[in-house]
């Protein structure tokens, strides 16, 4: 299977316009099925009014055929940075790309619920892989992660290895992960 690729001229990148974004609209269901707007908010390495830096963690469609047990085919990622780029074709006309750039995680356990918690639990990608760009339009909608801090045996110190996925904190999370 082989993908297309393109691939941007230094002319191109030298007249390419970048605007930055501190946040997006994403329609997701409600209960009855009527389309509700979540805001996603990235504010990368700003402030969020005068206080921490806000950099919200978004559902991400995964490529077909990828499942990952109870997250139906998407995955947590933590948004860093949100971004239009406006090219020039060869035709001379102007194409706008909408675009995400994320902290990934991988699931544990293929994606299945841990038999005690219940719950699913994701852990941050390997290095190599560990940021992706891609399309605004495959976030579809927000979700909350709870942080698994463990304890270094040497140090003491808490670190964050990975996050379990919040699936109680509201009715659509919870009918895609329970209710299949």
């Amino acid at each position: 299977m082989s993908r297309n690729k393109t691939y941007i001229s230094d002319e191109q990148l030298h007249v390419m316009e970048l605007c930055m974004y501190h946040g997006i609209m994403v329609q997701v269901e409600g209960l009855e099925r009527e389309p509700i707007s979540q805001i996603c908010r990235c504010t990368g390495s700003q402030s969020w009014h005068g206080g921490d830096q806000w950099n919200d963690w978004v559902w991400v469609k995964q490529r077909p055929g990828r499942c990952y047990g109870a997250l139906n085919g998407r995955l947590p990622w933590q948004l860093q940075r949100l971004f239009k780029i406006k090219l020039q074709n060869e035709d001379g006309a102007f194409v706008e790309y909408w675009l995400a750039l994320a902290l990934t995680t991988i699931p544990e356990n293929s994606g299945n619920l841990d038999p005690v918690s219940k719950f699913v639990q994701v852990r941050k990608a390997q290095a190599a892989v560990a940021l992706q760009v891609f399309s605004m339009g495959n976030i579809i909608g927000c979700v909350h992660v709870i942080p698994e801090i463990a304890t270094s045996s040497k140090t003491g110190d808490g670190w964050n290895e990975g996050w379990i996925v919040n699936s109680h904190i509201d009715l659509a999370t919870w009918n895609d992960v329970y209710n299949q």
